[in-house]
């Protein structure tokens, strides 16, 4: 039996996280993007310090059998973020051209997937993006033209490259103030790693800052042009993290923790007229069972079954508040509104005074 038929033989199950007061309630909070970041077994290895990552290993074919298997049966089209390594080798193509012939907006998620985006040079910045984008639609098919930099990673010289090649939206910001603590919990489960590989991260994750970001969509200024920007949704006020991968954490504490914290931040984006970018990664899709290299990330000590149980309950209920449409759908959606408001991208800077 295939993994995509073994992952679906559980049934969705979704009454335990509705009330019963909201069976039945029509989508009535607007829509919801979803979207996800495509991280390869090697981005991860390569951005925690491990050895191997050299040789690209992959688990693209069985986390592309699963996600697809679970997008279908929840109807769901979304947006896939793709690293353009990824893209460039034969081995993935299968994987990739699956996504794309399913119905699926296909994204630029960089080349090489490094976290200090940031800190490339303009020439360094223009390479990367364009590579990405030549390899992902020879891959695919698809000319992506949505952006998100790995680790939320992102420079005012990336969101000009991005204008200058005709993309829609950048969906790169990530407004919390939990950065600097997941900086700290990354370094503390990376012991050992070389002090020139901490001194690249040392912006991982962003700064407390970021958590002062706006959390609905608006338009970078860039001197005489702009660009879309389509934040991925944390709870409003609390500026707490709300994708997949933080809900399972909380799930592998307290089940109920999850369910009410879910409840929250969906309450709370329809008060605060929030239509969330909800944010997917493989290892939601993939437990400990699957990828043991991986065990060190958070979450990991859950089964996959587990986790694809999780995502049939949170899923269900954003689709109970929410109509759910791809990254582009959602940019077209805000754009026809007009009134974005306008932020000058040189006035966003990091702790150390640089331009972001």
């Amino acid at each position: 039996m295939s993994i995509a038929a073994r992952s679906g033989s559980a049934e969705v199950s979704p009454r335990t996280w509705v009330r019963p007061s909201e069976a039945g309630t029509a989508p009535g909070g607007g829509m919801a993007s979803i979207s996800l970041d495509l991280d390869n077994l090697w981005a991860y290895m390569k951005t925690h310090g491990d050895a191997g990552w050299e040789s690209f290993p992959t688990y693209l074919d069985a986390c592309a059998e699963i996600v697809l298997e679970r997008l279908r049966r929840h109807g769901l089209t979304i947006t896939v973020f793709v690293v353009g390594q990824d893209a460039a080798l034969e081995k993935n193509a299968a994987a990739l051209r699956a996504f794309a012939e399913a119905g699926h907006e296909i994204g630029n998620h960089s080349f090489r997937h490094e976290p200090w985006l940031d800190r490339y040079s303009p020439q360094e910045v223009d390479r990367e993006i364009a590579t990405a984008e030549e390899h992902i639609e020879r891959a695919t098919g698809a000319r992506p033209r949505g952006f998100r930099g790995p680790g939320f990673s992102f420079s005012a010289e990336v969101l000009r490259v991005l204008a200058r090649r005709g993309y829609l939206y950048d969906a790169s910001t990530f407004p919390t103030f939990l950065g600097p603590l997941a900086r700290l919990y990354y370094f503390w489960r990376a012991r050992g790693m070389p002090e020139a590989e901490r001194e690249k991260r040392g912006r991982l994750f962003g700064t407390f800052s970021e958590g002062l970001r706006p959390l609905k969509p608006y338009r970078w200024d860039l001197a005489g042009e702009t660009l879309l920007e389509l934040p991925v949704t944390t709870m409003p006020f609390l500026r707490v993290p709300i994708h997949l991968s933080y809900l399972l954490y909380l799930s592998g504490y307290s089940t109920a923790l999850a369910r009410a914290y879910l409840r929250a931040a969906v309450a709370l984006c329809k008060l605060c007229r929030v239509e969330p970018s909800f944010l997917l990664h493989p290892l939601d899709f993939l437990g400990g069972d699957r990828v043991k290299e991986l065990s060190f990330f958070p979450g990991m000590h859950l089964a996959t079954e587990v986790k694809l149980r999780f995502f049939d309950r949170v899923v269900e209920r954003l689709k109970r508040h929410f109509t759910p449409i791809t990254m582009a759908g959602h940019a077209a959606a805000v754009a026809a509104r007009g009134g974005l408001p306008r932020i000058a991208a040189e006035r966003h800077r990091d702790a150390s005074g640089r331009t972001r």
